[in-house]
């Protein structure tokens, strides 16, 4: 297991429950939470950048309602 090299997201704070970022060596991009840091989401840039744009867009706000 290689080691990363972890980036706190600059929306993380202080505070408990900040995400990790890290580049992987094969140009993948690593995501992990403080609270589970053993449990690391892997994605490409492409799959990322798709992702943020679509919470951006709220297409993942109705999964907030309750």
């Amino acid at each position: 297991m290689s080691v990363h090299d972890w980036q706190k997201s600059s929306f993380s704070g202080e505070a408990a429950n900040c995400l990790y970022v890290a580049a992987g060596e094969d140009g993948t991009v690593k995501l992990r939470e403080s609270d589970a840091p053993g449990d690391i989401v892997t994605t490409t840039p492409a799959g990322l950048r798709s992702f943020i744009r679509s919470v951006q867009a709220g297409e993942f706000d109705r999964f907030l309602e309750v």
